[in-house]
């Protein structure tokens, strides 16, 4: 498994995203957080093709978070079924993943 993960979560609105991202990143869940204020939605919900406008979170962490996140997450939404999917970050710049590791540290 991959130490660094990104996870995507779409809220019902930008307020919402930016409490759920200054959650995260108040409690150490999340290096980075960022909004997408409006992304255009279309999915399935009860047997029907439904859409939303939304916004996109794009949270950068470790993946030993990936389960506390999950749970605090669900505890903010609004949503029946949030969308809360992860990523491995297979690579990339060095120094931004070890910052990651150092921003998730406390102190």
């Amino acid at each position: 498994m991959s130490k660094y993960i990104v996870i995507f979560i779409t809220t019902a609105t930008e307020k919402q995203a930016k409490r759920i991202a200054d959650t995260l990143l108040t409690q150490k869940k999340a290096a980075c957080v960022s909004i997408l204020p409006r992304v255009h939605s279309l999915f399935w919900w009860k047997s029907n093709i439904d859409s939303a406008d939304e916004a996109l979170l794009v949270v950068k962490t470790e993946s030993r978070l990936l389960e506390a996140t999950v749970k605090l997450v669900r505890k903010l939404h609004s949503y029946d079924v949030p969308e809360i999917i992860a990523l491995p970050i297979i690579g990339g710049n060095e120094e931004y993943l070890e910052w990651i590791s150092e921003s998730l540290k406390k102190k």
